[in-house]
């Protein structure tokens, strides 16, 4: 090999070497997490992605927050800020992938799924305000399980208390799931005697710790 020779190789793996990693086709949910029809809350939920199972990820929609995944055969939407693949065996969350990783861009035609009844009705008025800490609860403790632990000391009379005192939604942008907050313009609604309150947010109740504001658990 020449010098020339030589020196373009060197280039091509300089240029290699600084390229961001490449995402993986898998991704893990760090919480229970809602599998959509169409890249938005204001779209049916098709069923729930479980804490640590694995998807299939065909890509994210240009901002980045809502990804194409597949989970048991069928296709859908997820938030990405709750879903986290490996790099260099730490998990990196989707929705940091600009700057760390190279995720392929995809598109979503409006014609493809229907807004679903339930999930669609009443966004026309939508208060579209973001749910608070989304990545950032990831980046807190969601990765190591902290959201899904805190969802398993509600009580069964709990729940049942919320199911039995509905309220009216509020509508947000973003995904419930556990360790997500609150914003501190949005009424909530004390559970008596306990640490929790509840509110509906995207018509689905959730709970939440009354002094952080943050959801430990959905209730489906």
């Amino acid at each position: 090999m020449n010098v020339k020779k030589i020196a373009i190789a060197s280039a091509l793996l300089a240029s290699v070497a600084a390229a961001p990693a490449m995402a993986q086709m898998t991704a893990s949910a760090t919480t229970d997490l809602n599998f959509r029809a169409g890249p938005g809350a204001q779209y049916a939920v098709e069923g729930v992605i479980p804490a640590d199972a694995q998807v299939d990820v065909a890509g994210c929609l240009e901002g980045g927050e809502w990804c194409e995944v597949t989970h048991d055969g069928v296709t859908g939407w997820a938030y990405s800020a709750y879903l986290t693949t490996p790099v260099e065996d730490e998990p990196v969350v989707l929705y940091q992938a600009p700057q760390t990783l190279e995720i392929e861009t995809v598109t979503y035609d409006e014609g493809n799924k229907a807004v679903g009844g339930a999930a669609g009705a009443g966004w026309g008025a939508a208060a579209g305000a973001l749910l608070v800490g989304g990545p950032a609860a990831v980046a807190a403790g969601a990765i190591l399980g902290a959201a899904t632990g805190a969802a398993n000391t509600v009580d069964e009379e709990t729940v049942t208390y919320v199911r039995q005192n509905p309220v009216e939604p509020v509508y947000l942008e973003g995904e419930v799931a556990a360790g997500a907050g609150i914003p501190q313009d949005v009424d909530v609604y004390e559970i008596p005697d306990t640490q929790y309150s509840y509110v509906n947010v995207n018509q689905q109740p959730v709970v939440i710790d009354s002094e952080t504001r943050r959801i430990v658990t959905v209730v489906r």
